[in-house]
């Protein structure tokens, strides 16, 4: 089913902002967000927590602790595919970004919430939602 536009929209003036922005998705899992503890400190605001797809809430000590012990799966190595990027403005430098995330016969529906900080983009929130039907509500349009 193709994305309707609502869920895929991004204001042309925010496009250089999503570039930079998809290049560090999904968090965790690429070069670009960062591969060592230290990135991910640096990465992620202090308040940081999320979501998984499971239901769980993770904060950021257990992410950083978990990290140590089992470094994350590197996403293009794995062959997952993201796709339907969108962006929206949430504040002055903060932003809400989402995507599909496909990895193997598993989908999930990504939103993560960046905040650009002085020197680089710093991840406040994530929530991961498994797709069960790969459908959308989205009203008609009218006659």
């Amino acid at each position: 089913m193709a994305p309707h536009a609502v869920f895929t929209h991004t204001e042309p003036d925010l496009l250089p902002v999503l570039d930079e922005l998809r290049r560090l998705e999904p968090i965790f899992h690429t070069t670009e967000f960062g591969t060592m503890p230290a990135d991910l400190q640096r990465r992620m605001s202090p308040g940081y927590w999320e979501v998984g797809a499971s239901g769980r809430r993770y904060s950021r000590e257990f992410i950083l602790h978990n990290f140590e012990q089992t470094p994350p799966v590197d996403a293009r190595a794995a062959g997952w595919q993201a796709s339907g990027h969108a962006l929206r403005r949430l504040g002055p430098d903060t932003y809400l970004l989402t995507y599909n995330l496909q990895q193997g016969p598993r989908l999930s529906r990504r939103a993560t919430i960046w905040q650009h900080s002085r020197q680089d983009w710093l991840v406040v929130y994530h929530q991961g939602t498994l797709v069960s039907a790969n459908e959308d509500d989205v009203v008609p349009p009218q006659p």
